[in-house]
């Protein structure tokens, strides 16, 4: 089976993790599907997406045996190079970093376990909704190691720094619900993957024009000067106002009925 499958319905992608055997951990073949996958949704019409994982668990974290072709090899020469991303990122970076440049919302839908790697690919998403019998992890310092598929720009954006650092040290795995108060986890739903549907549909009948916009701000509210946001603002608001889609939703709001978008 491929490591990963896209489909596309009602202007939703749906990206599913196709290695319920191995609890969707992350071998080669994984990495190259996600980041696969990420391109080739950004280049689509789609509207929204969703993440999942088929089978017991979202994503158990890296397959140790199928990256056993790292023994032996230099660390600087595999992980220091920036091959992906517009020479930002390495593969195993572009993992998670990849959803935060898709242009559209990305919601993760979590069951099962969620480590490691499996945590730092649901950081990249916008919104991550998770099964209350879900658990987490930052399973890095397990392996005598530090996260490095981009954890460490996106949990500071998530969590207090207290929190961080406990994720961090310990290794520990924490339930969802715990995941919820700290952050890690936008909201819990007994069917995360349906709740996730239902979320990306009310998402996908909003301007696309507009949802883009918004995810673009966002991303630059949480790192620029407040300057640069409210230059930002300005100028995206200026690109949507008496365009065809604002046009469209003010129209629909008038007459009582869904918006159409072309």
């Amino acid at each position: 089976m491929p490591r990963v499958t896209v489909t596309y319905s009602d202007h939703i992608a749906h990206v599913r993790l196709t290695r319920p055997d191995k609890m969707n951990a992350v071998d080669q073949e994984m990495i190259d599907a996600i980041i696969a996958a990420g391109q080739e949704v950004a280049a689509s019409a789609a509207r929204v997406v969703v993440l999942s994982g088929e089978g017991k668990a979202f994503c158990a974290g890296i397959d140790i045996g199928g990256l056993s072709g790292m023994i032996g090899k230099d660390p600087v020469e595999l992980i220091m190079p920036r091959s992906h991303g517009d020479r930002t990122t390495n593969q195993w970076q572009e993992v998670a970093m990849i959803w935060t440049r898709v242009g559209v919302p990305v919601i993760a839908a979590l069951h099962g376990a969620v480590y490691g790697a499996g945590l730092q690919l649901a950081l990249g998403a916008d919104i991550r909704i998770a099964e209350p019998q879900t658990k987490l992890a930052v399973m890095e310092m397990k392996w005598g190691i530090v996260p490095d598929m981009g954890g460490m720009v996106l949990l500071p954006h998530l969590v207090r720094s207290d929190v961080l650092r406990r994720l961090t040290y310990t290794a520990e795995r924490i339930d969802a619900q715990q995941a919820e108060r700290w952050g890690l986890v936008t909201e819990l739903a007994d069917d995360p993957l349906a709740a996730a549907m239902k979320l990306a549909g009310t998402i996908a009948g909003k301007s696309p024009s507009a949802i883009r916009a918004a995810k673009a701000l966002i991303a630059l509210a949480e790192v620029g000067s407040s300057e640069d946001v409210l230059l930002a603002e300005s100028r995206a608001q200026a690109e949507l106002i008496g365009k065809p889609h604002q046009m469209e939703v003010i129209a629909a709001e008038f007459g009582k009925r869904p918006a159409v978008f072309k």
